[in-house]
């Protein structure tokens, strides 16, 4: 069984107010041809529903070229809230001997069907408007720099997007992941 049609209901008004409320962040797009690849598809209603209840606030930021695809992005103004305190994967999780958070971004991400972004989306994301003021998000890092035991992540300081490194078992308040979704 999938969801309630209400919650279905309610969660397709939610998303139609922020794109309204937003039009800035897909010029050209309109919510009918959005909401007409959102109806009957419940992976993807159920992603944007973890989304959203983790404090993501979901907005479409544009097109795949070729394929019809909109893409969803967390545009809260913050790293959303219900993914801090996360180390970046479980291998890093499990390497911790003491303080073990409860999940991971990737492992997050996989349960909500998202992906993170990568460095190049994260920078994209940063022109729609002013993200990670005072929090910063892990992003998608390279199998190499993961292999020495690093990942990335992002944040907005003195007008500026910047990418830093940490140990992938590091974990702080303060950081989570930005996702996003193709529809």
């Amino acid at each position: 069984m999938g969801e309630p049609i209400e919650k279905r209901e309610e969660l397709l008004q939610l998303l139609k107010a922020r794109f309204e409320k937003n039009m800035h962040r897909h010029a050209g797009i309109a919510w009918p041809d959005v909401q007409a690849r959102l109806e009957g598809n419940r992976d993807a209603l159920k992603s944007l529903s973890g989304m959203e209840a983790t404090g993501g606030e979901p907005d479409v930021i544009g097109k795949i070229k070729g394929s019809g695809q909109f893409v969803f992005v967390d545009c809260s103004s913050e790293s959303p809230v219900g993914r801090r305190s996360t180390c970046y994967d479980a291998k890093a999780r499990e390497s911790r001997k003491e303080n073990q958070p409860e999940s991971s971004a990737v492992e997050m991400a996989a349960e909500m069907g998202i992906e993170l972004l990568t460095e190049e989306q994260y920078r994209e994301l940063q022109k729609l408007g002013e993200f990670d003021t005072k929090t910063s998000s892990w992003i998608k890092t390279p199998a190499d720099v993961r292999a020495l035991g690093g990942a990335l992540f992002c944040d907005r300081r003195y007008g500026k997007v910047f990418t830093y490194h940490n140990g992938v078992q590091s974990y702080y308040a303060a950081r989570g992941f930005r996702g996003s979704l193709q529809v």
